[in-house]
Parts: structure tokens; sequence; C-alpha cells
């Protein structure tokens, strides 16, 4: 499995949905290569350090809060690099983990509806899973977990993201720790 080498202030719920997405990223992976005991990306990982590599999966989840259609405030709880180390030492991952606050159980609901059919639009291919929906996207080989809260005691209902990106190849394997 992929392990974690730096973490910004997540909350619990973040973490929660940081490590479904964790599984899910790792569940493909797995599906892709098959039973082989051979540690081999199913996909050839692109060239980027780490700057690049975050400003590209800001961009991915830029484009799922368009496609979710509503507003509220946007809170980011981090990014976190994964060393993909089964695969080389020079390569990372990234996972974004952020949320839409202050929504109403409508926008929720919303936002949800919206999110199913706009990814299915886009190139994600949506596993179903309620209330939960976790997809992934093929061609840029990025994967989200999408929870929709909306019983949390004491807070507004929201929806919180975590996007994963695949394994990047960085200039070194110094470049690949500072992720």
């Amino acid at each position: 499995m992929m392990r974690q080498i730096t973490e910004m202030g997540h909350s619990p719920r973040a973490c929660r949905t940081g490590r479904v997405a964790t599984v899910v990223f790792a569940a493909l992976l797995a599906l892709s290569v098959g039973c082989s005991n051979i540690m081999e990306l199913p996909y050839t990982p692109e060239r980027m350090d780490p700057d690049p590599a975050r400003t590209k999966t800001r961009e991915v989840s830029g484009r799922l809060l368009e496609m979710a259609g509503i507003t509220g405030k946007v809170t980011e709880t981090g990014m976190s690099a994964l060393v993909c180390d089964e695969y080389g030492d020079d390569l990372f991952a990234l996972q974004h983990h952020w949320s839409v606050n202050g929504l109403t159980s409508d926008q929720v609901d919303t936002g949800v509806l919206n999110l199913r059919k706009a990814l299915g639009e886009n190139g994600w291919k949506i596993r179903e899973g309620r209330p939960e929906i976790s997809a992934s996207n093929e061609k840029e080989l990025f994967a989200v977990t999408v929870t929709a809260d909306k019983t949390a005691l004491g807070q507004e209902p929201m929806l919180n993201f975590s996007v994963s990106s695949p394994c990047y190849r960085a200039a070194s394997h110094a470049a690949a720790n500072k992720a």
C-alpha cells in the first residue's frame, strides 16, 4: 500500500473520507494489476514534480465543484502526499481533501444529483454507493469520493470531497519525498 508522508490539518471526517479514497484508489490499482505478484502500474506515470502535480489536482477538484453546481463555503482541509514506493522510489500521488459547507439539505441533495449526472458525462465511471459517490476517471487516472453529510449534530449540511491523483514520477527520489 501507499504510505502517507505529509498531512496538513485534516478533520476527522476528512481523514475518514481520505482513507476511503485511498482504499478506492488502491483497489483500482489492484484491479488493474490483477493477481500478479509483479508490482507494476497499469499506466506509465507522468513525469511531474510535486508543485505542478498539486496544481493539476486542484484543477480536477475545481472541475468537480463546477459539476456539483452548488455554491457554499469551500473549505480546504489539506493535500496529502503519498509515496507509491511499491512501484518505485521516485513515485508519489496526492490526495486533496475539501468540503462545501453552509448548504441546506436540499442543496446537498442537488449537488449529489448534479454530480451523479455530470461525472458520467465527463468521463468518470461511478461505482454505486449511497450516500457516497465513488468514481474514477480512466483518462486522467484520478479518483474521487464524495460524501453527503446532513446528519452531524450542530453542523450545517455539507459535501465532503477526497480527490486522489495517479502516481507521478518525480525528477528524483528527493523530489518525491518533498511532495
